[in-house]
């Protein structure tokens, strides 16, 4: 019998995870019983969240528990079926884990056509991180056309789809990125009206040049000093969405969190945390307008993507050290 190869979380990290953090294992292929599927993975979906699943704290969703295979969406073919919504051929959406098959239910999965996008868009720009970025600066910004709007991550999965949504919503946007690279890509590929390098540039000095006015809506991706200083360049009503705080996940010590607090209340601004599963029963409405501007050119999508289960650990610490670009995909098997 065809062994299923499955990343198992070992141990509760500490700071930024090691490898031994989880065991790649292999067990017997799994068999759907009556009403489930048998889904072979095919792209799984690499997010900084993953690092909040492994603490064993409140949240919005619960740990990931010691021995069970490491939660991540993913997008798979289903090649048994014994379900009466589902047939052999269809490929799904839904929360595989990181390994080579799963049986479900169905609860939780929706089919996906390969034909009308590639498979690693739909973990992307059609999937988790599209939604994340179309309702958190629609609904959560509350983005009104000419907004002067900040995002942070800008180069990254979530952040560069919601700079090009402002764009398309006639704003001016700014991106934060690391590196001259990305900053071009941000500006000249994405059509951003400009970049700030927070590895090469005064952020403060360049907050000052971009927004004599203020900012309208803050995206933030990233936490930390950042946003401390885009609490100092708010325009009165901002609005600024927490949907991240990349900088802090690894912390050994306290969050740090903002000292500019005050601006919120001389502004009249308002500073709130989103999380893309509330706007759960909307998915079909942003597919539909995220997918309609994609095909019109208005909106472009990349993913970094790469190969085998067994470089799981390599792959997953890009999304700290900032060696991607857009989306990150960890492409399940070589075949």
């Amino acid at each position: 019998m065809k062994p299923n190869k499955q990343l198992l979380l070992k141990k509760r990290p500490v700071g930024l995870p090691e490898k031994d953090t989880w065991e790649l294992a292999e067990a017997d292929l799994p068999q759907p019983n009556e009403g489930e599927f048998l889904i072979k993975c095919e792209y799984i979906s690499l997010d900084p969240a993953m690092r909040g699943w492994l603490n064993d704290t409140k949240s919005y969703i619960p740990p990931v528990q010691i021995n069970e295979v490491m939660r991540a969406g993913g997008v798979g073919k289903i090649i048994e079926s014994k379900h009466s919504d589902f047939k052999e051929g269809d490929y799904v959406y839904g929360q595989t884990g990181v390994q080579q098959y799963v049986t479900s239910d169905g609860k939780g999965f929706h089919t996906i056509d390969p034909d009308i996008a590639p498979l690693p868009m739909y973990l992307g720009t059609l999937g988790m991180t599209g939604m994340t970025a179309y309702f958190g600066i629609l609904e959560v910004g509350e983005l009104q056309e000419g907004d002067a709007v900040l995002v942070s991550g800008a180069a990254g999965a979530v952040g560069s789809v919601v700079g090009q949504i402002a764009k398309i919503k006639n704003c001016k946007v700014i991106g934060i990125a690391g590196g001259t690279d990305k900053c071009n890509y941000l500006v000249e590929e994405l059509g951003m009206d400009g970049a700030i390098d927070y590895k090469n540039e005064d952020i403060r000095v360049k907050l000052k040049e971009y927004f004599p006015k203020g900012i309208d809506v803050y995206f933030d991706n990233v936490g930390g000093e950042i946003l401390d200083l885009a609490l100092g360049r708010l325009a009165m009503h901002a609005r600024i969405v927490i949907c991240g705080a990349i900088s802090q996940y690894n912390n050994t010590s306290a969050i740090k969190g903002p000292s500019n607090y005050l601006a919120l209340l001389v502004n009249r601004a308002s500073m709130k945390g989103m999380v893309v599963f509330d706007y759960a029963k909307d998915y079909g409405k942003a597919s539909v307008q995220l997918g309609q501007w994609i095909r019109e050119g208005k909106l472009k999508s990349k993913e970094d993507i790469h190969i085998g289960i067994e470089k799981f650990y390599e792959s997953f610490l890009r999304l700290f050290t900032g060696e991607k670009l857009g989306k990150l995909v960890l492409k399940v098997s070589e075949d």
